[in-house]
C-alpha cells in the first residue's frame, strides 16, 4: 500500500459512518473477552481492527503486480507452447495501451 494512503489510513481523524451488523451472540461474547486482553477498549474496535486487518491484506495483494517472466516459466513447465504465450503476453499489452 503506497505511503500516503496507509497515513490516511492511520489519521485519529477519519470520517465514519455507523453500520449494523448481523454478527452471531456467541461471537460477540468471544470478542468482548478477546478485546481487553489485547488492548482494546471494547470490541467494536476490535472489529474495526480485524476489518482493517484484513482489507490491507487483500489491498496489498490485490494491487501487487504479477510476477509475469515467474508466470511464463512457470506455464512453459508445463508444457504451454511459447506461440501462446507470446500471444496471450501480446494480447495483455495491447489491452494495457487501449485502456
Amino acid at each position: 500500500m503506497k505511503l500516503a494512503k496507509l497515513r490516511k489510513r492511520f489519521r485519529a481523524d477519519r470520517a465514519m459512518t455507523t453500520i449494523s451488523m448481523r454478527i452471531p451472540e456467541d461471537v460477540i461474547e468471544d470478542l468482548k473477552r478477546v478485546a481487553p486482553r489485547l488492548g482494546f477498549s471494547g470490541y467494536q474496535p476490535l472489529i474495526r481492527a480485524y476489518i482493517g486487518q484484513g482489507l490491507r491484506s487483500d489491498l496489498e495483494r490485490l494491487e501487487r503486480k504479477p510476477d509475469v517472466p515467474a508466470l511464463l516459466k512457470n506455464l512453459r513447465k508445463r508444457g504451454v507452447a511459447q506461440e501462446v504465450l507470446s500471444s496471450a503476453v501480446a494480447e495483455s499489452q495491447l489491452g494495457k495501451r487501449s485502456a
